[in-house]
């Protein structure tokens, strides 16, 4: 009997044991839409979380001046702030693919701002930032635009405006705050954006703050000696590290350090969180993995019982097929298939239930959909295994009748 035969077999098995066979088949279908569907919703939170950290800057990285005293061959030195003309040669030196590389400077912490009769509290932050920081940054345009490139190199008095300031001075309407012109510590400026909220962090308030072009901040609040923070952002996270060399190496020539001397620099990565997430998706993957693989133990147990009850329902079946030539490896073939065969169809509707829950919970949570190809692999493999490991007792019972007592058998 060829493999296509017993296929046929079986399924005329299944047929005549439906009841039986579609209550184990529901049993595997079960255990295989938990696997698939929980897995596939698992990635599509995680690809969806993964998108929205990169737009937060979980894609980039900050260069910054080292805060402790850096130590070289020879001698100690107290790390030495990135100077404008350091930070402009990296930006437009660094030349990695995909790379986009903003500057900004911190000018005050206690700024004020004034429109008409309405103010702030001396606590506003004010920034001065180029053109690609808000590329690089968690930050959103709400409103209005962003600057140009010839109102950063030419230093213009605009600004763009958090949340906050947006509250205090124009009652938080943003279209209403585009075109003013307010006061920042007696410095005139024209509004031409504000931003989406953004909340609070371990620096305070990240919507109390204005932003101004970087060349006006260093004509301002600038100094010989002022720090400049460099930010990179990639587009593929997975390269971040590969990015942080190629960052290390161009920083050491701008910085002009010696092969001898450690870096006066450090680079902080703000990948953090999705490390975290890739660990937790990776512990529910297990997680799933483990319950479904319990409830496809239970499904193979009852497949195996519903084999043993078909094996001694069809001894004289099995009689006469040996009589008529019917090898033991036959015997145990045949079985072994009908046992694997149960489980594919089983687990054809599990899959097929479990794209339709993982494509529910994700448009449920508004994250994004990815056809599980690995997940349904997965399926089919497990449910071949769980039928060769439940038909396998079964067909070997089944196989080592005697022909002659499976004739009388009634």
């Amino acid at each position: 009997m060829n493999p296509l035969e017993n296929v046929k077999v079986a399924l005329g098995s299944i047929r005549d044991n439906f009841l039986r066979s579609l209550l184990t088949l529901l049993i595997i279908a079960v255990g295989i839409s938990c696997l698939v569907g929980m897995l596939t919703a698992i990635d599509g939170i995680y690809y969806s979380m993964n998108n929205n950290f990169n737009r937060m800057g979980a894609n980039s990285f900050t260069v910054r001046r080292a805060n402790e005293t850096i130590k070289s061959s020879k001698r100690k030195k107290v790390s030495e702030n990135i100077l404008f003309d350091q930070a402009t040669e990296y930006k437009d030196k660094f030349h990695y693919a995909g790379a986009v590389v903003s500057i900004n400077t911190w000018c005050t912490g206690s700024a004020e701002a004034k429109y008409r009769d309405k103010k702030t509290n001396p606590t506003t932050r004010l920034v001065g930032i180029d053109e690609n920081y808000f590329t690089t940054s968690s930050y959103e345009i709400k409103e209005g635009r962003n600057f140009s490139i010839n109102e950063i190199s030419s230093g213009n008095n605009k600004a763009i405006i958090g949340k906050d300031i947006v509250k205090d001075l124009f009652g938080g309407k943003d279209k209403k705050a585009i075109g003013q012109v307010i006061l920042v510590d007696n410095n005139r400026y024209k509004v031409i954006g504000t931003l989406d909220q953004k909340g609070s962090s371990s620096g305070g308030s990240n919507d109390r703050r204005i932003f101004i072009p970087l060349l006006n901040a260093k004509k301002i609040y600038g100094y010989p000696t002022k720090h400049y923070e460099i930010t990179t952002s990639i587009k593929n996270p997975v390269a971040i590290d590969d990015a942080v060399s190629s960052a290390i190496g161009r920083m050491r020539v701008v910085r002009n350090l010696k092969a001898s001397e450690a870096n006066d620099f450090t680079i902080r990565k703000s990948d953090g969180i999705l490390s975290q997430l890739k660990e937790m998706t990776s512990s529910l993957r297990i997680g799933t993995i483990v319950i479904a693989g319990l409830t496809l133990l239970g499904a193979a147990i009852g497949l195996m019982n519903i084999m043993l009850v078909t094996v001694t329902e069809r001894t004289k079946e099995i009689g006469v097929r040996k009589a008529l030539g019917a090898t033991s490896e036959n015997i145990l073939f045949q079985f072994m298939i009908e046992a694997i065969v149960i489980c594919i169809i089983g687990g054809l509707v599990g899959i097929a239930f479990g794209i339709l829950l993982g494509l529910g919970v994700t448009k449920l949570i508004d994250g994004v959909f990815v056809v599980p190809w690995d997940w349904m692999l997965l399926g089919i493999i497990v449910c071949v295994v769980v039928g060769l490991v439940s038909g396998l007792y079964p067909a070997l019972k089944a196989s080592r009748m005697d022909p002659i007592e499976s004739l009388r058998y009634e």
